[in-house]
């Protein structure tokens, strides 16, 4: 106190500074700052009460720490610098688990952005060292090692751990969020559902959360509720990348409706607020091929790839040239496709899917019917069924093609997604059996559901159709 109050009788004037303090009076002055300085730290960690002057905002580290561990989308310069910083900071404290959780969550969504597989070692090292560092209960490293194995496509894996994250916190929305994923790639509907439907209970309100639901929706056909949804979680989102991500979703679903131009809007919307979500400029170039503007698709897809070099938009990118009669430039993606998936794969990530696709329609159906037949006894979810019933007709097995093909579009059967492609195999597969009233009905509605899913196949549906002809006319009854 006396201290106090010389120090508010000289700010008053009543008393002169000093010329030198005594060593008494040096002793009482570091005490002081000492606590001061306590004090102020303290104040730092205390909510920000600055009165209307609004706190100071996070770096970018912060953000995409923020972003990681609550299941939201992290811009990409935010996540080099949380690696970065956290890189640093285990250097020096080797034995902090929760940092491996953070660092290893971080790599995973940096390597899911950037679809470059060399994230999924150091992602899987940082989050088992976070496992026999940290704490006994640790669902942050047991979801960030479901994530990576959904990332993977490791479907029976990342159920394991997301399951485990469940029992050790059950009441983290992010632990039920990442056993979606799972779920869905394993072809349990039940379980997406009960997943999605704690998800909702325990953070009903989050823009991400709503994402999650328009996923699941758009799985079970319920295109509208679907596309409410994402609209939704895209207004409400707060930071650009994840209101981008949301947008891009949005795209993807406009585009499945068959509804170009919008596609278009959501995508490019996407690519002003963040420049780094390639997931978009794929999206775009898929838009702009179905308005005709080919040259555009193309230079969109190019520059997608350079920066996420995903076998899927390589396929597509391969189908495009091919649509257009330039065979070399698909082969060349073909080929670079096949390259992406070997280095996948040697990072630990499944390419099975992607490369029976492939196959079935660019290279060996037979091989593509034995990647895919082992891949549906592993995790068979409906695109695997699509996948595999393609590449069975594609051999000249179309009744089993058509076993597969039914569980793929069939909504009581699993297959309650409305995908034009899905449907286009079944109605091909039907009319090569000769079935020709259901082919007639699957073709007409993979057209009305996309006219233009795909620049390749969109002109066989047309043909297809023709060659069918018109429905017989019924005379009248006796």
């Amino acid at each position: 106190m006396e201290v106090m109050e010389r120090l508010t009788r000289r700010e008053q004037g009543e008393v002169p500074a000093p010329g030198r303090p005594s060593r008494r009076g040096r002793r009482v002055l570091i005490a002081f700052v000492a606590g001061a300085a306590v004090l102020g730290g303290v104040l730092v960690l205390l909510p920000w009460d600055g009165g209307d002057a609004p706190p100071p905002a996070p770096g970018p580290a912060a953000l995409a720490r923020g972003a990681v561990t609550t299941g939201v989308p992290a811009a990409l310069p935010d996540l080099a610098a949380l690696i970065g910083d956290r890189e640093t900071h285990l250097r020096a404290h080797p034995l902090d688990g929760a940092s491996w959780a953070v660092l290893g969550a971080a790599y995973v969504e940096q390597g899911r952005r950037t679809a470059d597989g060399a994230n999924w070692p150091k992602a899987e090292k940082a989050l088992r060292t976070s496992l026999r560092t940290g704490p006994e209960r640790n669902p942050q490293a047991l979801e960030g090692l479901a994530a990576l194995a959904v990332a993977r496509r490791d479907f029976p894996t990342a159920k394991k751990w997301g399951e485990s994250a469940v029992r050790v916190a059950p009441k983290r929305w992010t632990a039920h969020a990442v056993l979606i994923g799972a779920y869905t790639g394993l072809g349990d509907d039940k379980g997406v559902g009960r997943a999605l439907d704690k998800v909702m209970e325990l953070r009903p309100d989050a823009p991400a959360v709503g994402a999650l639901a328009a996923g699941v929706y758009r799985d079970r056909g319920w295109r509208e509720d679907a596309a409410a949804r994402i609209s939704d979680a895209a207004a409400a989102a707060g930071a650009p990348a994840e209101r981008a991500a949301y947008l891009e979703q949005a795209g993807r679903l406009a585009f499945e409706r068959g509804e170009r131009e919008e596609a278009l809007r959501f995508v490019q919307e996407a690519l002003r607020t963040d420049p780094d979500q390639r997931a978009a400029q794929a999206g775009q170039g898929r838009a702009l091929a179905a308005l005709g503007r080919t040259t555009e698709a193309l230079s969109a897809y190019q520059a997608a790839l350079a920066k996420r070099p995903s076998p899927e938009y390589a396929l597509e990118l391969g189908e495009l040239y091919e649509s257009l009669g330039l065979g070399q430039a698909a082969r060349v993606e073909y080929d670079l496709l096949r390259e992406r998936a070997r280095d996948a794969e040697a990072a630990g990530a499944n390419e099975q899917l992607v490369l029976g696709l492939l196959d079935a329609d660019h290279g060996d159906p037979a091989a593509a019917v034995e990647r895919l037949r082992a891949e549906w006894g592993r995790q068979p979810g409906t695109a695997v069924a699509d996948a595999l019933g393609w590449a069975l007709h594609r051999t000249g097995a179309d009744e089993e093609a058509l076993e597969f093909a039914t569980l793929a579009t069939d909504g009581d059967k699993g297959g309650g997604v409305r995908s034009a492609l899905y449907v286009f195999h079944r109605g091909v597969i039907e009319k090569e059996l000769g079935r020709s009233g259901p082919a007639r009905r699957h073709l007409g509605e993979a057209l009305t559901i996309n006219p233009y899913f795909s620049p390749l196949r969109v002109p066989e549906a047309r043909r297809a159709l023709a060659e069918l002809g018109e429905p017989p006319v019924e005379g009248p009854p006796d």
